[in-house]
């Protein structure tokens, strides 16, 4: 590690100045010789440093997300040329390129800050071996050496020896615990963030093997950290706990506001947009329009999540346009009231619904119709339809029957009558 470390001194000075820097800020409030003021500017280096990566960072996660969706047919060259190495090295280096996408982008932000990391512990390993380095002079070193941090010293390490310990002002059982809790954290903290980016920004349609590498360097990494950290001073863990808490709050942030396609975080994502947009009838912020202009550009291409989210906008009476923005749709400009009040177009169909019977009532209603049926054809019967035979016979005061009623056909012959049996 010292080999390594001496490998980027020339930068310890500008490290090692910027310490300095915000030390006399924080010494002026906690004192000096205090572990807080010294601690304090270590923490503050490297938010410096982490904002000053912002911009790879958005490169990182741009490069991540096109190599996701170069997977299938990265996957499809090494089938078809399983057999033939450097063919298929060749070809996956045409597709970079076509693409305009860089593997070793998605590393950009750990390898701009690693002179960084090794530099701060070349200045914390010159501390406590009691040499000036960079701009750390006599006076600023023997401060240093007396800050502590619950307890341990900013140069002190897991390994280091008691005289050595001693010599610094502290005990073995501070040092260890101090450095053994940090150590858990700082893994801690990089197997969560690696989790969250596996659980709910990977686009879970597409099964490939770079999934399997990131599920592998999610259990590989926090276990590098732990068996690297028992060689950091207490300072270079302060350093590293403080970038994987960094690392972890602004994946957490990008995972809320601008998730990955096919991944559960868009989904849920999309569930909050859709809630705002029916609430509100627009879309408010640029990454919002963003988002719903790349998802309108995609068509039949959509994924479920997205698809529902049209479908949710269509039942609020709202169209998604092609520049990202939200507004009514013809049908629900078209059932405005003359008094600008809006009925969407899901309550207009909710109102044309006719109420739903019962068994016992439907029947009911059907016998009902059918009598109404049968009055109905009853008094839509002319009253002069009786044959005219039985108009004539049938006077006012006469008791005859006629023919058809007392049983005689009306024409040929007629039936003998039945003698009677008394």
């Amino acid at each position: 590690m010292d080999t390594i470390a001496s490998l980027f001194s020339f930068i310890t000075t500008p490290v090692s100045w910027v310490i300095v820097q915000f030390h006399a800020v924080y010494g002026a409030i906690f004192g000096p010789d205090t572990g807080w003021a010294w601690g304090l500017s270590i923490v503050s280096l490297v938010i410096l440093i982490r904002i000053c990566l912002i911009p790879l960072f958005v490169k990182q996660i741009k490069a991540t997300r096109a190599m996701q969706t170069l997977q299938p047919e990265m996957k499809k060259i090494q089938e078809r040329y399983k057999n033939d190495k450097q063919r298929q090295s060749e070809e996956m280096m045409k597709l970079y390129k076509e693409s305009g996408t860089n593997p070793l982008s998605s590393c950009l932000p750990i390898l701009a800050q690693s002179p960084f990391f090794f530099a701060l512990y070349h200045v914390l390993n010159g501390i406590a071996s009691g040499q000036t380095i960079g701009v750390i002079n006599e006076s600023l070193l023997e401060s240093a050496r007396k800050a502590h941090i619950f307890g341990a010293p900013l140069a002190a390490k897991f390994k280091d020896s008691a005289d050595t310990i001693h010599a610094l002002g502290a005990s073995v059982t501070d040092v260890r615990v101090v450095t053994v809790i940090m150590i858990v954290l700082m893994s801690a903290s990089q197997f969560y963030t690696q989790r969250q980016l596996m659980t709910k920004n990977v686009d879970t349609t597409v099964k490939t093997p770079f999934m399997q590498q990131q599920k592998m360097l999610m259990y590989v990494f926090p276990i590098m950290f732990a068996v690297f950290g028992i060689n950091f001073p207490v300072g270079v863990l302060v350093y590293w706990l403080t970038t994987n808490v960094w690392t972890m709050g602004q994946q957490m942030y990008v995972i809320h506001n601008n998730p990955t396609p096919g991944s559960k975080a868009q989904a849920a994502y999309l569930e909050r947009l859709t809630k705002h947009v029916t609430h509100h009838g627009k879309v408010s912020r640029r990454s919002e329009k963003t988002i719903v202009k790349a998802i309108v550009a995609k068509g039949r291409d959509r994924n479920e999540a997205e698809r529902k989210f049209i479908n949710s906008l269509t039942k609020a009476g709202l169209a998604a346009q092609s520049d990202g923005s939200v507004e009514k749709s013809s049908a629900q400009a078209a059932m405005e009231t003359e008094d600008g009040t809006a009925t969407t177009t899901a309550t207009a169909a909710r109102r044309q619904q006719p109420k739903r019977q019962s068994k016992s009532q439907r029947q009911a209603g059907t016998a009902k119709q059918a009598d109404d049926a049968l009055s109905l054809e009853k008094s839509d019967a002319p009253q002069d339809a009786k044959p005219a035979a039985a108009q004539q016979s049938q006077k006012p005061g006469s008791v005859t029957r006629s023919k058809a009623q007392s049983g005689q056909r009306k024409g040929g012959p007629q039936r003998p009558k039945s003698p009677s049996k008394k």
